[in-house]
């Protein structure tokens, strides 16, 4: 696959198919990684690869990945979306869909955000966002799962500079969606479609909660992964919901 570099950072990257550009993050928190599709909920490079110009990537210091650089501690959810951005210029892209699974929804609003000219129609799959009975399912999950695999590969982050970073990624702004506040998203007048979920990391009151305040915001059915006839829908009306804001002109 290929790569971008931008100074210290490096970001793997895959394309498939032609037309407008669709931004993919995949789910997996922050093992967010390009192998992680091929057991997502939807597949989205398979799915959507024959209608838009499909861009996905592994996520900064992804365990599995191939993306790099330093642990942004001051900055983690605009380091993100940074990254993200400069992809996009990298590959000549002025303005893009976003379709972001899991932690891709705190993504996709940062990048909405911090370029709002440049994100026409975001699609949220299964959002992160904060549990009042299960405060910390994000940060333990980076603490246990993600930095001791990453800390193997890199004994020079110390722990102490983890906990800080998970600190500002997921506590410094609680009670919502983490990289953004609720007076943004009631603010933003980027068309978003949301497909909510309820698991531990994923919680369904949060994915209402985007849906209502967002001002052109529509959502899904729910439940929507099963039966599979009902799982192909809401792929048509995610693929529906994108062709419907894609751009007459645009830059490619």
């Amino acid at each position: 696959m290929p790569v971008y570099t931008k100074g210290d950072v490096r970001i793997r990257y895959e394309e498939a198919g032609s037309g407008f550009p669709l931004l993919l993050t995949p789910g997996g928190g922050l093992n967010s990684r390009v192998s992680n599709w091929s057991t997502a909920v939807i597949n989205a490079m398979e799915e959507f690869k024959n209608d838009f110009r499909c861009i996905t990537m592994d996520q900064r210091n992804a365990n599995g990945g191939e993306s790099s650089g330093p642990i942004p501690v001051n900055d983690p959810w605009g380091a993100f979306a940074g990254d993200q951005l400069g992809l996009m210029d990298h590959l000549g892209i002025r303005e893009f869909f976003f379709m972001g699974f899991c932690i891709g929804g705190p993504f996709g609003l940062k990048l909405m955000e911090m370029a709002p000219r440049r994100v026409v129609a975001g699609v949220l799959c299964q959002p992160v966002g904060h549990r009042p009975e299960n405060p910390d399912v994000m940060y333990n999950s980076g603490r246990d799962t993600w930095a001791p695999e990453l800390r193997t590969r890199r004994p020079d982050v110390t722990m102490a500079t983890v906990e800080a970073y998970l600190h500002n990624l997921y506590r410094v702004q609680p009670d919502f969606v983490y990289s953004v506040t609720r007076d943004f998203v009631r603010s933003c007048q980027t068309p978003m479609l949301v497909l909510p979920d309820n698991t531990p990391a994923h919680p369904y009151p949060i994915a209402m909660a985007i849906a209502e305040l967002a001002p052109k915001a529509e959502v899904s059915v729910y439940p929507w992964r099963e039966p599979k006839d009902l799982h192909a829908k809401t792929v048509k009306q995610v693929r529906d919901f994108l062709q419907a804001h894609q751009p007459a002109t645009a830059a490619r």
